[in-house]
């Protein structure tokens, strides 16, 4: 078998190349009509109808190749797009799962401490984070509440309530 250099495959390759000579040939026979250097007649004759009569075809095969770009690049950001979209209702349904096992959670730890002994669940608070025993204690009735700060230390108890205070506050204090 015999390579013909003309066959499908080398055409589509050889289409942009002569396409780009073409629009050089062209650019530099504009340029040479700017700078007033004289070209021979004939030559400059047939150039300029070379290039009048690619330049559609030139201008038609940059814009096809553009959209052509322009089609992958929109696929691209549609796949990431949807990538995007799945890990957001991941993360959503993930979210949702998290807050409905803290609620329980919490409304499990508050329950514990309210059938706590005042002076055993005052120990017990003193012993946790400060924001963390200051909510535990606005969950719980204000009578049982008030009954175990009573049994904390002063400073502790006074601790709990300016962070209790703070954050029933409607504007930030700061």
């Amino acid at each position: 078998m015999s390579a013909d250099p003309f066959t499908r495959t080398n055409r589509t390759s050889f289409l942009p190349a002569a396409a780009a000579l073409a629009l050089l040939l062209c650019a530099g026979n504009a340029a040479a009509m700017e700078a007033s250097i004289p070209a021979a007649p004939t030559e400059q004759s047939e150039i300029e109808r070379f290039c009048s009569n690619i330049a559609d075809a030139a201008r038609d095969r940059r814009y096809a190749l553009q959209a052509q770009e322009l089609e992958t690049l929109q696929k691209d950001v549609d796949k990431r797009i949807k990538l995007l979209e799945e890990k957001r209702a991941e993360y959503e349904d993930w979210l949702k799962r998290r807050e409905d096992f803290l609620s329980k959670a919490e409304d499990n730890v508050v329950d514990i401490y309210s059938t706590m002994k005042p002076d055993a669940a005052a120990e017990r608070l003193a012993a946790l984070d400060a924001t963390l025993a200051a909510g535990i204690l606005m969950k719980l009735d204000a009578r049982k509440a008030g009954v175990i700060l009573n049994e904390m230390e002063r400073k502790a108890a006074a601790a709990l309530t300016v962070i209790m205070v703070s954050a029933i506050r409607k504007e930030d204090p700061t």
